[in-house]
């Protein structure tokens, strides 16, 4: 274990390489595209590498221990830094915005960075769609100031009703009870459509589906079931310990009828089903058994400042560096539309043939520095 953590302090400290600036500056058009014709559309902004939990899929006490060496706190990027890299991510087209960690509810006045980034429009005019994935740890006693600062809703990561099985996974003993508490506060304060997140690990927690769909199923609340995934060294991952997405709606269907429904909008993650009796409806995100990077519009930024253009990205571009050195706005949005423009990332495409090789090779940055 100790090798993986040196791997991840090695990719943390790699932070003076700021990106180049073409020579021409370009003027940000709202309609910024890949090699791959994908737009610009998403922006994930984890603000802080630490966690009150150990989740097994995630952030596993083997590493993430009592030794492991946390971002000081002047690394981090400001509130301020925060909102000015985002305004520029919005003026190339970002319509939605989501704060993520670690647990995002950790960084202090987290309310005041949603304060700045709610005032924000977007190239049309419209506020931003602002959004916060939580563990619900903090969230029954902070949603009415989320909500007072700006945030819409909330997705909220919860991977089994059965406390032994959710206690394993989130290997804190946290309960479950307090995680439907913050669940029905957020739910009271407006914080809505809320989603519901659940990682499936094979022969950990998959036989929690059917209990987990019978108990969200006619509620307000949005059930997602997300394949176990290859993201980062740390969680040990294994093929076998995947449930394909296709099993998920399979189990459920046999008791509670499916239909599969449209997209909201292109690129969304997940695939969308309706119970057929119009109780409601889950999604299922599907990175290991049906690739969606074809249209991916997500962009990711650390919580000390680096761009990474692919949740599986082995590397990321410090934007850090070019805000500390004085560089103007026009400076970095040119330096951000190039990294754009040369965008070619579509991992879990290549996964789907090459996994052994690909998993083994790539030094893949880890989910708790990147957010999900």
């Amino acid at each position: 274990m100790a090798e993986k953590i040196i791997m991840m302090a090695e990719q943390r400290a790699d932070t003076h390489r700021a990106p180049a600036i073409p020579p021409t500056l370009e003027t940000p058009t709202g309609l910024l595209s890949d090699r791959l014709a994908r737009p610009l559309h998403d922006l994930r902004i984890s603000v802080t590498d630490r966690c009150n939990f150990r989740c097994v899929y995630c952030m596993p006490k083997a590493v993430f221990n009592s030794d492991y060496q946390y971002l000081p706190h002047n690394d981090l990027l400001s509130f301020e830094e925060i909102a000015r890299i985002a305004q520029l991510f919005v003026a190339h087209g970002v319509e939605k915005i989501r704060l993520t960690g670690g647990e995002p509810l950790l960084r202090k006045n987290i309310e005041r960075l949603i304060a700045m980034l709610a005032g924000m429009k977007t190239v049309s005019g419209k506020p931003l769609d602002l959004t916060l994935t939580t563990n619900a740890s903090l969230l029954a006693r902070k949603a009415q100031s989320l909500k007072d600062a700006g945030l819409q809703r909330v997705t909220i990561s919860l991977d089994a009703l059965d406390n032994h099985t959710f206690q394993r996974m989130n290997d804190v003993d946290f309960s479950v009870d307090d995680v439907l508490k913050g669940i029905d506060i957020a739910h009271q304060v407006g914080l809505g459509p809320i989603k519901i997140n659940m990682v499936v690990k094979g022969g950990m927690n998959d036989q929690e589906i059917l209990p987990m769909a019978r108990y969200f199923r006619g509620t307000p609340y949005i059930l997602r079931f997300i394949e176990y995934m290859d993201v980062g060294a740390s969680n040990g991952w294994k093929m076998n310990e995947v449930i394909p997405s296709a099993e998920v709606v399979r189990r459920i269907s046999a008791e509670l009828p499916l239909t599969p429904i449209a997209a909201n909008y292109t690129g969304e993650t997940a695939t969308r089903y309706r119970y057929a009796d119009g109780s409601g409806e889950i999604g299922l995100i599907s990175s290991v058994s049906h690739a969606f990077c074809s249209d991916c519009t997500r962009a990711r930024l650390s919580t000390e400042g680096k761009l990474y253009t692919c949740l599986f990205a082995t590397s990321g571009h410090d934007l850090r560096a070019l805000v500390r050195e004085g560089r103007s706005d026009a400076e970095i949005s040119t330096a951000l539309a190039h990294l754009w423009h040369a965008r070619e990332d579509r991992y879990s495409e290549l996964r789907t043939s090459q996994t052994e090789a690909l998993r083994r090779s790539a030094n893949k940055v880890e989910m708790s520095y990147i957010g999900g």
